[in-house]
């Protein structure tokens, strides 16, 4: 584990961009991982839905805790972890169910404000980076801020506050910066300029592409519940024309792919 938290770590120093797909379960994982992900995330949001649960502090602890461990079974490259809030708002709590997510592999996380105070998050981020050291793992901690995701602010203000958080969750240990929802130019420029830190975006409509990224100074993007929704529209399209028509040829035509995917487990 330590060897993979430091290549994880050098993942992020550039110059290239750091194109990070976001999993939700061993399979998925795998397949990204045989497609030359450098590192593997996983996404809360599919995580949860691929247990049963709306996203949002709903999945129970032990459920990540056991996804966790088994895509890092599943693969021989670094995972990070969306940790969403802590799954608590004790940040003693949090620290504690950091420790659970890093014993079951993970090297890195995301941890966010949501529409929460940026001190309790500094809070929580002091206390996860505690328990990392106490772990003696070099856990990559990504502080995601959401004042462009939840519209708290827009435009130099917001570039404004999301320097201003970055600061606060800089000092109290963070390694990155995760600001998502931000897709202007002009303020992806501005934020990796000054925020002092490896700056993370999130892939979206109208998001510029991978190289205009790198040259504005960003050094990791991630698929959010992208590859999730691309996988789950390709599920619903293929059972929507199975249930109209129960044509077998048109099924087996849609898998485009015609891998062997029990291959990918032995």
């Amino acid at each position: 584990m330590t060897d993979h938290a430091q290549t994880f770590r050098r993942l992020h120093d550039g110059p290239d961009l750091l194109i990070l797909p976001n999993a939700w379960d061993a399979g998925s994982a795998r397949v990204i991982e045989t497609l030359g992900a450098r590192a593997v995330a996983t996404t809360s949001a599919a995580v949860c839905w691929s247990h049963g649960y709306a996203d949002g502090h709903h999945l129970p602890v032990e459920f990540l805790v056991a996804t966790v461990r088994e895509i890092t079974r599943a693969i021989s490259i670094p995972l990070t972890c969306d940790f969403e809030g802590g799954y608590a708002e004790d940040p003693a709590t949090v620290g504690e169910n950091v420790r659970k997510v890093i014993d079951a592999g993970a090297v890195g996380i995301n941890i966010e404000d949501g529409g929460g105070d940026p001190d309790l998050l500094a809070a929580k981020i002091v206390a996860v980076r505690k328990a990392a050291d106490s772990a003696g793992v070099d856990l990559f901690i990504n502080a995601r801020t959401d004042i462009y995701l939840r519209q708290l602010a827009e435009g130099e203000t917001a570039v404004a506050e999301v320097l201003r958080r970055a600061a606060l969750y800089r000092s109290a240990g963070a390694d990155g910066l995760f600001a998502a929802g931000v897709s202007v130019p002009a303020e992806i420029s501005a934020i990796a300029g000054d925020c002092g830190l490896p700056l993370n975006v999130m892939a979206r409509a109208g998001l510029p592409k991978g190289p205009d990224l790198q040259a504005l100074g960003a050094r990791r993007i991630s698929s959010a519940t992208g590859l999730a929704r691309a996988a789950l529209a390709a599920l619903n399209a293929a059972t929507a024309d199975f249930l109209a028509t129960g044509d077998s040829d048109a099924l087996a035509a849609a898998d485009t792919i015609g891998g062997n995917y029990n291959d990918l487990f032995r």
